[in-house]
C-alpha cells in the first residue's frame, strides 16, 4: 500500500515544476501534496455529495463547496451577471420500466432484454418513447465529402431506426483495402464518435438510432454503456430544434448478430461491406423494432462554476483551465453496497488539480492576461456544460487564447513520460514537450487513438470553435511508470476502465499514489501560466481539422 501523502523530499523535488511560469510560485507549490489533492477528492466523492449528478441535492452541495473554495483562494467571480455561476438549462430524462421491447421478425416476435441486449435512452421531452419501425443498416453512417465518403447514398431513412457500426470505416481495415488510412487508421476522427452518429440520425429524420457495440472500436466495455441507467440529459432546445430520434443507444454484439440473422444477413459480411466507399444502406427485410417505454422528464437548471484572476495589461484575453464537477449520481448497489457513482478520479481529482493551479497562480504576481477557472457541469451527459458555455460565452471565444483541461489523472505513481492526446493538433504539444523535459519526462502520443479521447472531454467544445486546447487524461495511453514500466501503466488503465470507470467503485483509495498526477497538474499549470504572462497565441498545425476556424492567431 502506498501512503497517500508524499514524503517531503519528493514534494520539494516536484516544486520547481509547479512554478506556473514564475519562480515566485515555487514556494506556494511546495504544499501541493497528495494530501491536499486527497482532501478535495474525498470531500467531493463522499456520500454527502450523492454522486454529484446535475440538478440534484448533490449539485447544490457541490456548487456551494466550489464557490467557497474559490472565494477562499481569493479569486473573483467570473460567472453570469457578476456571480460565480453560469446557469445551464438542461432537459433531464429517465426511462421507466419497459412496456414493450422486441424485434418483430419474419419468424415471429423476439423479446429484447433491456440492459443486456439493448441499452437506450432519449433526449426528447415525451411522456412515452414509442417506436414500431423498420430497421436499416447504414454501415458507419459517415458523410464526409472531404474524404469522398457517403454511407447513405441518398437513401431516405426518415421514420426508420438506423443501425450503425462504431468508430470510423477504416478502424478494422486490412492492409490493401481501399479504405485503409482514409480516416486516419487507428486514430479516431469525429465521424467515429457515437455523438456524431446520433447527430447524423437526427439530421436525416430517423426516429431511432442503434450502434452495434464493439469493445475494441468503442474503447470501453458494455458496463460503461449501461452505466447511465436509462438517464440522459440535453440542453433545453426550441421545439423546432428537438431531435427526431425517439430512442438512441446501443445493441450488444450478440444481440445484433441475432437481429441481422433474422433478416438473413450476416454481421461480419456487413462489416466488410461497410469498409468500401461503394457501400449502400441495407434494409433488414421484415424486421422492425417495437418499443414502448415511459419517460419521466423535467427541466433542471444546472450550473457551471467560474472564477478568475483578472489580467493586468491584456485583460480581454483569456487563458482558461477546466475540469468537470459532475459524476453519475445514485445507481444500483454494487457488490460492496455502494450506490453513489461519485467519480473520485473522473473528475473530482481533476477539479482538485484545478483548485491547486488556481491557488498557485493567485500566490504569484498578477498575470498579463485574465485567467478563468471553469468547473463544468454535465460533462458525463455529453459535454453539455462546456458546450453551453462555448455557445453562450461569458468571455469572447475569439479572445480565448487556450483551454487546458484535466479529466482523469493517473494514480499509480511517477512516470517517465506524459501522454499527449491529439498529436499534431496544435503548438501546445510543443510547450508540453518542453515543460515535460524540465520534469525529466518525455512526451508519448496516446496509445489508444482509436478511442477518440480528443473528442470526449470538455476541451472539445472549444476546439471545434477554433480555440487551441490541451487535454491531460490518464486513460489515454499506458504511462511508462518509474516502477514497472509500460506494462504497469497498461495494467492501471485496464483495471480502472475495466472495473471502475463510471462505476460506484471509482472511489478514493489509500492505494493511490498521486506523485504522477502532481507532475501532470504542474505541467498544465506551467503551460497555462506561461501563456497568461505573455502575448503569444498558440496555433493550430497544418494537419488539424480545426485550423481553418482560427487561421490567424489572435483573431
Amino acid at each position: 500500500m502506498t501512503c497517500f501523502r508524499l514524503a517531503l523530499p519528493i514534494v520539494l523535488a516536484l516544486a520547481p515544476a509547479l512554478a506556473f511560469g514564475t519562480p515566485a510560485l515555487a514556494q506556494a507549490a511546495k504544499d501541493t501534496t497528495a494530501g491536499r489533492l486527497t482532501e478535495t477528492v474525498r470531500t467531493l466523492a463522499s456520500d454527502a455529495f450523492e454522486g454529484r449528478a446535475p440538478g440534484t441535492v448533490g449539485e447544490a452541495k457541490t456548487i456551494d463547496y466550489l464557490v467557497g473554495r474559490f472565494k477562499a483562494l481569493g479569486l473573483e467571480p467570473a460567472g453570469a451577471k457578476g456571480g460565480w455561476v453560469q446557469p445551464v438549462p438542461l432537459l433531464h430524462t429517465r426511462l421507466g420500466a419497459t412496456k414493450r421491447l422486441s424485434l418483430k421478425t419474419p419468424a415471429g416476435t423476439t423479446p429484447l432484454e433491456a440492459g443486456k441486449d439493448l441499452y437506450v435512452s432519449t433526449i426528447r421531452p415525451d411522456d412515452v418513447a414509442r417506436i414500431d419501425a423498420p430497421l436499416v443498416f447504414v454501415g458507419y453512417g459517415v458523410t464526409a465529402a472531404e474524404r469522398t465518403w457517403d454511407d447513405f447514398k441518398g437513401v431516405d431513412v426518415r421514420g426508420k431506426v438506423i443501425v450503425f457500426l462504431v468508430n470510423d470505416p477504416d478502424f478494422h481495415a486490412q492492409a490493401g483495402e481501399p479504405v485503409a488510412s482514409r480516416f486516419g487508421g487507428r486514430t479516431m476522427t469525429y465521424y467515429g464518435r457515437w455523438t456524431y452518429k446520433f447527430e447524423e440520425a437526427a439530421r436525416r429524420g430517423a426516429i431511432g438510432a442503434l450502434i452495434v457495440h464493439d469493445t475494441a472500436a468503442a474503447g470501453y466495455g458494455w458496463n460503461v454503456v449501461v452505466s447511465p441507467g436509462g438517464e440522459n440529459y440535453d440542453i433545453v432546445r426550441k421545439p423546432a430544434d428537438v431531435t427526431s430520434v425517439r430512442l438512441q443507444g446501443w445493441i450488444a454484439e450478440a444481440a445484433a448478430r441475432r437481429m441481422f440473422a433474422s433478416a438473413a444477413l450476416d454481421l461480419d459480411t456487413l462489416k466488410a461491406a461497410a469498409r468500401s466507399p461503394d457501400f449502400r444502406p441495407v434494409e433488414l427485410d421484415g424486421v422492425r423494432l417495437d418499443a414502448e417505454l415511459p419517460v419521466a422528464h423535467e427541466v433542471v437548471t444546472s450550473h457551471n462554476v467560474l472564477a478568475r484572476i483578472p489580467g493586468t495589461t491584456r485583460p480581454d484575453e483569456v487563458v482558461m483551465f477546466g475540469a468537470h464537477w459532475d459524476a453519475y449520481g445514485k445507481g444500483k448497489p454494487d457488490a460492496a453496497g455502494h450506490v453513489y457513482r461519485a467519480g473520485a478520479n473522473d473528475d473530482a481529482l481533476g477539479v482538485a488539480g484545478l483548485l491547486e493551479i488556481a491557488r498557485g497562480m493567485k500566490a504569484a504576481p498578477p498575470p498579463a492576461r485574465s485567467v478563468v477557472f471553469a468547473a463544468w457541469t454535465a460533462e458525463e451527459r455529453g459535454l453539455l456544460g462546456s458546450e453551453y458555455y462555448a455557445a453562450n460565452p461569458l468571455y469572447p471565444i475569439d479572445r480565448t487564447v487556450a483551454n487546458l483541461t484535466l479529466d482523469i489523472l493517473q494514480t499509480d505513481g511517477l512516470a517517465n513520460d506524459v501522454i499527449l492526446v491529439g498529436k499534431g493538433q496544435n503548438t501546445l504539444e510543443d510547450a508540453m514537450a518542453r515543460v515535460a523535459a524540465t520534469q525529466g519526462r518525455r512526451v508519448t502520443p496516446e496509445g489508444l487513438p482509436e478511442r477518440g479521447l480528443f473528442y470526449r472531454a470538455d476541451h472539445f467544445s472549444f476546439a471545434k470553435r477554433g480555440v487551441p486546447v490541451m487535454l491531460l487524461m490518464g486513460i489515454a495511453g499506458a504511462s511508462d511508470m518509474k516502477q514497472g514500466g509500460v506494462a504497469r501503466g497498461q495494467a492501471w488503465i485496464d483495471a480502472y476502465t475495466g472495473t471502475c470507470y463510471h462505476q460506484a467503485c471509482d472511489r478514493w483509495s489509500e492505494d493511490w499514489n498521486l506523485a504522477g498526477a502532481i507532475q501532470d497538474i504542474a505541467l498544465v499549470g506551467t503551460v497555462g501560466g506561461e501563456l497568461a504572462r505573455s502575448d503569444a497565441w498558440p496555433q493550430w498545425k497544418a494537419g488539424s481539422e480545426f485550423r481553418h476556424l482560427r487561421p490567424t492567431p489572435g483573431r
